[in-house]
């Protein structure tokens, strides 16, 4: 059986939860190589059990866990961290990657997967949550106060109303207003947020989809964020 976790009330960089448990040391000693500090468990059980001494910055989760859901077991983590959730499956179908999206996941990556890509995606990952870690200062606000963007709680205030929004949501949110009432193109998008243009339409559609629930009024008639049919998105706040 995988170790989960050596020592307690450590915070490790990955948390791999893998039933295929050869190919998880593999990528556990991968990622250690380039220092990236990981550990692994084998079952939702092993996973909930490593977190009651010890975090993660990033989880790695695959969808099948032997007789047990990768899905439910994202769905658990979602009640209780904001942590940002990779599903790695063998599961080719786009239904899987729409729900795993759907319920809290952050991206998709499927099996085989290159060690050295996985690799470079856990490390976009880590360095956005640091960037996130060493904001400070005031909120960022537009002429008209109608947006208000805070790095420092990875929050946003429209109109007054202030909304917690996951890391994803944030930094989709912030290349967004970074480029305010100018069309962001999916390209653009795709290598900001992302890191790379290796994703498909349907994961920036669900995620955009995700931040209209929690900032606009009706997300079926949007007022801020602005779809541009074939290109991108728009933020809007000159109204």
């Amino acid at each position: 059986m995988v170790c989960c976790a050596i020592l307690r009330n450590m915070n490790y960089n990955c948390l791999i939860i893998d039933d295929e448990q050869d190919l998880s040391r593999m990528t556990q000693e991968y990622f250690e190589m380039f220092g990236v500090t990981c550990a692994v468990a084998s079952s939702s059980e092993e996973c909930l059990s490593f977190l009651k001494d010890n975090t993660a910055d990033i989880f790695l989760l695959d969808i099948n866990l032997g007789n047990e859901s990768g899905f439910a077991l994202c769905r658990t983590l979602r009640e209780k961290y904001d942590t940002p959730i990779l599903f790695i499956s063998a599961r080719q179908s786009d239904d899987d990657v729409l729900v795993a999206l759907n319920i809290g996941g952050d991206d998709y990556i499927k099996k085989p997967y290159t060690l050295s890509v996985l690799l470079a995606k856990v490390k976009v990952q880590l360095k956005r949550l640091e960037a996130v870690k060493q904001l400070s200062g005031p909120a960022v606000q537009d002429a008209g106060e109608i947006f208000t963007i805070d790095p420092a709680t990875m929050s946003c205030t429209v109109e007054g109303k202030t909304v917690q929004l996951k890391s994803k949501e944030f930094a989709l949110l912030s290349c967004l207003y970074a480029h305010k009432n100018t069309i962001v193109t999916k390209e653009v998008l795709f290598d900001e947020v992302w890191g790379d243009s290796f994703y498909s339409d349907s994961t920036l559609n669900v995620h955009i989809r995700r931040l209209r629930e929690k900032i606009e009024a009706d997300p079926n008639e949007p007022r801020f964020i602005k779809t541009v049919w074939g290109t991108g998105y728009i933020l809007e706040t000159d109204q």
